[in-house]
């Protein structure tokens, strides 16, 4: 058939691959020349982290072995599906497992390809991924992904699962067959309000010792509401993936190789005269970056200047020139050297953006290597919106305690999602990065904003501040809540141009 001529053509150019010695070998190779992954990775024309993964060694070569048993896992499977010939057609059954799933992206395949959960032949996929919908036909479960500090011994052996019961795909996501997803239940209790009004039980009204009690267990609590909120979502959180080793700190005081574009930026130079400016205060800065484009899965590395909307990660580019720093921040943040940098998906968004017809602000960036997964903006969105309108409540009733716990728990959800002792339930550096960068993001496209209307921009700092000459309120609404913004100081700068010289101001 046409549509099979490319496969032909590909297998027939196909060729074997040159013998490359051990792993141990090729490293000690180059170690023993005194040569740094770096400077091989100059001469090769790729990057150091690609090096380090011909070289895989420790944790990364234990991870690399499980990730070859699960292929030939997965190839065994296939190969069963083609040693037992095409499943036969039953339209009616297809017809009764389908009907009412109008929540999710079910197609028929056009063979039988191994499901994600079980490795046997399934007839469908959801949401991209082969699965069986109907649980009853789904036997067995892949291995349950651990945090490498805790990772027991792997082998090839699989356990029946309980029927009903959904499990977690070999990829980290934990795809729910569509047969077996609830709907979240209309009256979701008050966790953030209960906690409050047992804290102030517990302290005799006391508001500064119960808010005190309530930000101490922010993290746990944090944890727990996001439990609840991921009853009958479609995917569940893996709390331990594998990452690559650009997410690993460089040292024990050090960081990792993401750039997560912080702004640190002033105008240079002002108009002449005396200017009054107001630096505005941008609420739930956080919170709202909850809403960004999460991986789902385990990363995947791949190279190219391609940027797959569907996908989200992490991707080493080499951002364009910025020629507006006179009255904008660079969407990069204050990075100022030279050369290739690892980004998150929220700056590379940003950047393809302004670069594109409708703003034409610089020229695209140059995506060379990237680790991305299937994404979705809305994976948070449940434990964003609980803590929003805490929020928002707090804010109306005046209830200073809930709204400093509210405060606490999306802050510390945020930067403990790292390599914190105080957060071992979640190891999502990926994530962290991902959410501190749409914090940044956001606040650029709010002094984007204020420029296209006419405002002077004088200053872009962190997640929430920016600093404004001219009739803000005319741009932003003012209040305390999640979509508006308060003034946080006024300050005058400049001279009177009509005062004479030596005048007092």
């Amino acid at each position: 058939m046409a549509e099979f001529d490319a496969i032909d053509v590909l297998l027939a150019a196909a060729r074997q691959e040159v013998a490359l010695p051990p792993a141990e070998e090729r490293r000690r190779l180059r170690e023993e020349l005194n040569l740094s992954r770096a400077q091989l990775a100059q001469a090769l024309g790729v990057s150091a982290s690609t090096v380090g993964g011909w070289e895989p060694g420790g944790e990364v070569r234990e991870k690399y072995a499980y990730f070859l048993d699960g292929a030939r896992t997965k190839l065994d499977a296939a190969k069963a599906v083609a040693a037992d010939g095409e499943l036969g057609d039953d339209k009616p059954a297809e017809a009764e497992r389908t009907a009412g799933v109008d929540d999710a992206d079910v197609d028929v395949l056009r063979s039988p390809q191994p499901c994600v959960l079980c490795g046997q032949p399934a007839r469908h996929q959801v949401e991209g991924f082969p699965q069986h919908l109907d649980p009853a036909e789904c036997g067995t479960a892949a291995p349950v992904p651990t945090p490498p500090e805790k990772a027991a011994p792997r082998t090839a052996a699989r356990q029946p699962a309980p029927a009903g019961m959904s499990v977690r795909a070999a990829s980290g996501v934990k795809v729910v067959p569509v047969g077996c997803r609830v709907q979240a239940a209309s009256g979701t209790p008050d966790l953030i309000g209960s906690a409050v009004a047992a804290a102030l039980a517990e302290h005799g009204g006391d508001v500064e010792a119960a808010t005190a009690a309530l930000v101490r267990r922010a993290i746990p609590d944090a944890m727990a509401l996001l439990d609840h909120t991921r009853k009958g979502g479609r995917y569940d959180v893996v709390a331990h993936p594998w990452l690559p080793d650009i997410l690993r700190k460089q040292s024990a005081r050090g960081a990792d190789q993401v750039w997560e574009a912080r702004p640190k930026w002033s105008r240079p130079e002002l108009p002449a005269g005396e200017h009054e400016i107001t630096a505005l205060d941008i609420n739930g800065a956080y919170l709202s970056a909850l809403k960004t484009h999460l991986p789902l899965g385990q990363m995947e590395h791949s190279t190219g200047n391609h940027h797959d909307r569907r996908r989200a990660g992490l991707h080493l580019i080499t951002p364009p020139v910025w020629d507006h720093g006179a009255y904008l921040p660079d969407p990069i943040g204050n990075w100022d050297e030279p050369g290739m940098l690892w980004v998150t998906e929220p700056p590379l968004r940003l950047l393809l953006r302004v670069s594109g017809p409708k703003y034409g602000l610089c020229d695209p960036p140059e995506i060379h290597e990237s680790w991305t997964s299937g994404a979705t903006e809305g994976l948070l969105e449940k434990f964003r919106i609980v803590l929003k309108d805490a929020r928002d409540r707090a804010i109306a009733d005046g209830d200073e305690v809930s709204l400093e716990y509210v405060k606490a728990m999306s802050s510390k959800f945020v930067s403990t999602l790292g390599e914190s002792n105080y957060n071992r339930e979640l190891y999502l550096t990926d994530w962290m990065h991902l959410i501190r960068s749409q914090a940044f993001a956001n606040l650029w496209w709010k002094a984007h904003r204020a420029y296209d209307e006419g405002l002077l921009v004088v200053r872009a700092m962190g997640t929430d501040e920016l600093h404004i000459i001219g009739d803000w309120r005319a741009v932003f609404p003012e209040g305390r809540g999640v979509a508006e913004v308060k003034v946080k100081d006024t300050y005058t700068v400049g001279t009177d141009p009509d005062e004479p010289p030596g005048s007092a101001s």
